[in-house]
């Protein structure tokens, strides 16, 4: 019975012990350069957070291997570089303005042009359909007509 009770004490502790964060970088210049670095690499999987927001595993190995090779003294450019030959341009929140990128870059402004666009073509279309005649004597008896009946009810 002891050895139960003990055996499920060591196992509480190990779970207890799993549950805390350590941090990666001890040095505290690194890590902000790791923060840093990202922020401005967004989650494949999440694709609405950077990658240091992210819980998803990808995020996690992603910010290991800045990790990795910030330890292997690589430049932020360098980083940032593997990361977009291995990932696509995708993976950058600012990607660089180029043909591949070009909807990336012109795609909103193109769609709130074609939308003001439809709207002012709708909005001229509805007005010329608009009648502005006077009505016939026969369409004004019939209107009399009808609101007089509504009057009664």
């Amino acid at each position: 019975m002891r050895g139960l009770a003990l055996a499920a004490l060591l196992l509480f502790a190990c779970a207890a012990m799993a549950g805390t964060a350590v941090p990666t970088v001890t040095d505290p210049l690194t890590n902000k350069r790791a923060v840093h670095l990202a922020e401005q690499l967004r989650c494949l999987v999440c694709q609405n957070q950077s990658i240091a927001d992210s819980n998803a595993e990808l995020a996690v190995d992603l910010r290991r291997q800045i990790n990795e090779q910030i330890e292997q003294g690589r430049s932020d450019g360098e980083i940032t570089d593997f990361m977009v030959q291995r990932y696509g341009d995708f993976v950058l929140y600012r990607p660089p303005f180029k043909a591949i990128t070009l909807v990336l870059w012109l795609g909103p402004g193109l769609l709130l042009t074609a939308g003001i666009a439809a709207l002012v073509f709708n909005l001229r279309r509805r007005r010329a359909q608009r009648v502005d005649e006077p009505l016939s004597a026969d369409e004004r008896q019939r209107a009399e007509l009808l609101l007089a009946a509504r009057g009664r009810k």
